[in-house]
């Protein structure tokens, strides 16, 4: 099974538990903060995605693999769970939906649509890859020689945070960056069967960003016919990191509703 961080919650739980699914080169220490703000009231499940953190590397990465392993930590959870996933975690989580609609009960996928992209994210493999491991201690250190081939600030960070400088034998990513590289047509592909989930679904947008686009309102209507779209101001694909109070009230309200 994945690995997972469980967050208990502050009181009798009166919600169903919740299910969070991170973006490719993500972790579920990603989403601690807001994991546990909404473990006010249920228990909060947040997972390694496969090929990621401390769950199993494997040779595939396609979302019917990704799916089945959201599935099986539901089945440990109780059976049935509210849903979030960011990116190619809302992918994944989608996916879930469409083949066992009898595992969620409410949906939220964060800043992607069921459609093909066109984008690549190999090149961020390849400076993770030529990352500079030797005698390496630091984070600070880790960023500065990053900066090489990693301009933005933000971005170092969030890809460091995968970095284990602590790890048996000298640091090492905790991504499998080889399956991630090959499955990367995959990843920003779209696999899932074929079919609705009639649900409710909360798709939320990032202003700034430009994966959810009027154009696929269409292809996200016709797979989840009861789905709404709300959208951040000021934040971009990494909604929940740039405004994050706003999109925890967001997927509160719609979590409670």
């Amino acid at each position: 099974m994945l690995h997972v961080v469980r967050h208990a919650p502050a009181s009798a739980p009166d919600r169903p538990p919740l299910l969070i699914g991170h973006g490719l080169f993500g972790s579920a220490r990603n989403w601690n903060v807001i994991a546990r703000r909404l473990a006010d009231r249920r228990e909060v499940w947040a997972v390694d995605q496969r090929n990621h953190g401390d769950s199993p590397h494997t040779a595939t990465h396609g979302y019917p693999e990704m799916a089945a392993d959201l599935a099986q930590v539901i089945a440990a959870m109780g059976g049935r769970a509210d849903v979030l996933g960011h990116s190619m975690g809302g992918k994944a989580a989608m996916a879930l939906a469409l083949d066992r609609p009898d595992l969620v009960n409410r949906l939220v996928v964060a800043d992607i649509a069921p459609v093909v992209y066109g984008h690549d994210q190999t090149r961020h493999i390849a400076a993770m890859r030529g990352l500079d491991l030797t005698d390496l201690t630091t984070r600070a250190e880790a960023d500065r020689r990053l900066a090489a081939t990693v301009e933005d600030p933000a971005l170092r960070a969030f890809f460091l945070q995968s970095l284990d400088l602590r790890a048996e034998g000298g640091p090492r990513w905790r991504l499998n960056l080889d399956v991630l590289e090959t499955e990367m047509p995959r990843i920003v592909g779209w696999q899932a069967p074929e079919g609705r989930f009639d649900g409710p679904v909360l798709f939320v947008a990032g202003e700034d960003s430009t994966y959810i686009r009027p154009e696929h309102q269409a292809a996200i209507l016709a797979r989840f016919p009861a789905a709404r779209i709300e959208t951040i101001a000021g934040a971009g694909h990494w909604l929940h990191a740039d405004r994050p109070r706003e999109f925890e009230e967001t997927v509160r309200r719609f979590l409670d509703g």
